[in-house]
């Protein structure tokens, strides 16, 4: 909605400036310069970037377009998760803990959490480093620099649909210039025609300089810019779990380590110590019902 609205905003004011100074919106109709620019950038984004990347490109930009940051409620149940596995951990023994982290679509305790579980790559997150405590070798500080190289690997990975599509609003004022002289050339090529007709062949020329550089700075680099703050935030659910397992292998008690995984949070999207410990406490049934299954 953000996006569409700034759009709105952003075409409204160019447009309507341009009309109002006198202009002819009919001027700025150039459907071949916009084929030019637009089919350059396409094909050169095409040539840049393997398969994977195209099509992650096009799901962060529905992300971006619909805001999908996490909410309050996916903040609740990574912590929850965390509460439950942590509690498992301190309670259990070795081989029951096991089971849900072997097979999280079965553990009642991530099916407690479906926001969590839907998400696979955090949960194989959760449950990878949940198996490193289970096994009781490694030591706090290693697990900390081995957690922060995965999520710097996997913020890299969610970035690159942003740098892609950066890359292509840094190229788009010069591909705007590749149409402006191609549409020179065309007026070149017309000096025997009356100085109207000239004219209008000029005009059409340097609506491609403006089209490259408009569509760069307007509209392309702002929609990635949006996506690095979308998936920015998507990345902040892995930060929460880092935080949140060193505190307990540090000897923090579950609910005191949830609090180290919610002081990672911004403090705009952060949920209430209150609001946890609801989240958390409601959740006792669930352990309950996981203590009876395992009897």
């Amino acid at each position: 909605m953000g996006i569409l609205l700034g759009l709105v905003v952003t075409f409204g004011c160019v447009i309507g400036g341009f009309m109002a100074m006198g202009g002819h919106i009919d001027v700025l109709i150039q459907p071949w310069e916009l084929v030019i620019i637009g089919g350059a950038a396409l094909g050169t984004f095409l040539v840049a970037n393997p398969l994977a990347i195209v099509k992650d490109t096009g799901a962060a930009c529905i992300e971006a377009f619909k805001n999908q940051v996490p909410k309050e409620t996916e903040y609740l149940e990574a912590l929850g998760v965390l509460h439950s596995l942590m509690r498992e951990l301190r309670a259990k023994p070795r081989s029951e803990v096991e089971a849900h982290i072997d097979n999280p679509d079965d553990s009642i305790i991530f099916r407690t959490f479906p926001t969590v579980l839907q998400n696979q790559e955090l949960t194989q997150f959760i449950c990878d480093y949940c198996r490193l405590i289970i096994i009781g070798n490694a030591r706090p500080f290693e697990i900390e620099a081995l957690m922060d190289e995965e999520i710097h690997t996997i913020r890299g990975d969610q970035l690159k649909p942003y740098r892609a599509l950066q890359t292509v609003a840094e190229g788009l004022p010069a591909l705007g210039i590749v149409a402006a002289v191609l549409g020179v050339i065309k007026a070149m090529g017309a000096l025997d025609q009356s100085p109207e007709i000239l004219g209008a062949l000029v005009g059409a020329a340097l609506v491609g300089t403006f089209l490259g550089i408009f569509l760069s700075y307007a509209v392309v680099a702002p929609i990635a810019n949006k996506i690095k703050t979308v998936r920015d935030k998507k990345n902040r659910l892995y930060v929460i779990v880092k935080q949140t397992l060193l505190a307990y292998m540090n000897g923090s008690l579950p609910q005191v380590a949830l609090e180290f995984g919610r002081k990672t949070i911004s403090a705009d999207d952060r949920p209430s110590i209150d609001a946890v410990e609801q989240k958390t406490l409601s959740q006792v049934p669930a352990d309950a019902a996981v203590e009876k299954q395992a009897a």
